[in-house]
């Protein structure tokens, strides 16, 4: 059976984890970003990816959609507001820029995989 490269086995074999990696925390990054856009939004609830989860969930064969809708929790407030939201700013803030950082990395090691690859490919 001919593998593409579109194929999971063949991403996690080439890219390792990263590939998934990246898919599931920009995935978080847009919950974040919901989160922070809707803090002044009545009965909102935040939501958050738990990672781990998600991302054990992929390296079992779950699609990335599956994958990151059964992992998504929703967030206890520490202090809960009279309206009805549960958006802290300052946790949302803290866990975007954990994210931010987390996706960066992942970012770096794929695009030195790569650049690695096409330089192994023109001999260098």
């Amino acid at each position: 059976m001919e593998q593409h490269v579109s194929d999971p086995a063949s991403n996690r074999s080439l890219f390792g984890i990263h590939g998934m990696a990246l898919e599931l925390r920009s995935q978080r990054m847009g919950l974040l970003s919901s989160n922070i856009a809707n803090a002044a939004t009545p009965n909102y609830k935040a939501r958050d990816l738990d990672f781990a989860a998600a991302l054990k969930a992929r390296m079992n064969g779950t699609g990335a959609d599956q994958a990151s809708t059964a992992a998504t929790v929703y967030r206890v407030p520490v202090l809960p507001s009279m309206d009805g939201n549960t958006v802290e700013m300052g946790t949302e803030q803290i866990a975007f820029s954990q994210n931010a950082v987390a996706y960066s990395s992942s970012l770096t090691f794929l695009t030195d995989k790569v650049n690695s690859i096409r330089r192994s490919l023109k001999g260098e």
